[in-house]
């Protein structure tokens, strides 16, 4: 089960990542644009999701992930750590919002993280 400290590590090895503290809980940037953050005593991850892909993420797995009432009008959604399937879930959880927050110059230098599916 990932926890913390596996996001902390997962996100900052992303390129051009840092961690800043803002609203009393970590957050993770690209290039000075958030893309992660570790609410709720860091048992729970949000990300960017596009709306249309975060209604079906919590349809399908309800258990996983949901949308916190104050994130309903934009494109975020959170996921329960605990209910992760592994590292690797959460490192193409961490991987997609980066790619929709990071720069187009850092998309193009890294391409090993694929593209966005919307700019």
């Amino acid at each position: 089960m990932p926890d913390a400290e596996d996001v902390r590590r997962i996100a900052l090895s992303l390129p051009d990542t840092t961690e800043k503290t803002a609203w009393s809980m970590p957050t993770f940037r690209v290039a000075g644009k958030m893309f992660a953050t570790l609410p709720e005593e860091e048992t729970s991850l949000a990300v960017r999701c596009p709306k249309e892909e975060r209604d079906e993420l919590v349809l399908a797995e309800p258990d996983k992930f949901w949308i916190a009432d104050h994130e309903a009008n934009f494109a975020w959604v959170r996921a329960r750590l605990a209910a992760l399937d592994g590292e690797d879930e959460l490192r193409d959880i961490l991987a997609d919002s980066w790619r929709q927050a990071a720069p187009v110059r850092l998309l193009e230098e890294h391409p090993e993280l694929g593209v966005p599916q919307e700019r």
